[in-house]
């Protein structure tokens, strides 16, 4: 009988592999990464903006009520006041996305520097 050949790798298994081996905190950043490239393509008008935008807006409220669950983990590493001033700009995020038209271009500019700080670009 001959060995059956070891599947390819799908290009999504290979993306998860790729990013698993970056450092935790460039992983974080791409998730801020991801998550605003989600909320810039839901910026314009119409009907499929208004879908992208419910989307994003749930999935950029998840990636914050996550980040301040981490951040109030009494073993977290970072520094209190650290802690205390992410959490700050988290629950400002948090506050906007429940007004009846977020501003998508505060929400954006602040995963940016979310995203530059965790990537070390500030």
């Amino acid at each position: 009988m001959m060995p059956h050949p070891s599947p390819v790798p799908s290009p999504i298994m290979a993306y998860r592999a790729s990013r698993a081996a970056l450092p935790p905190r460039e992983q974080e950043a791409d998730v801020f990464r991801r998550v605003t490239g989600a909320l810039r393509g839901a910026q314009g008008e119409g009907a499929e903006a208004g879908l992208r935008a419910v989307r994003a807006l749930a999935d950029n409220r998840r990636l914050w009520i996550a980040v301040e669950g981490l951040l109030i983990d009494p073993t977290n590493a970072l520094p209190v006041p650290l802690r205390a001033s992410i959490i700050s700009v988290g629950r400002a995020v948090l506050r906007e996305m429940e007004k009846d038209e977020p501003d998508l271009a505060f929400l954006i500019e602040v995963n940016e520097n979310m995203a530059a700080g965790l990537s070390g670009q500030v």
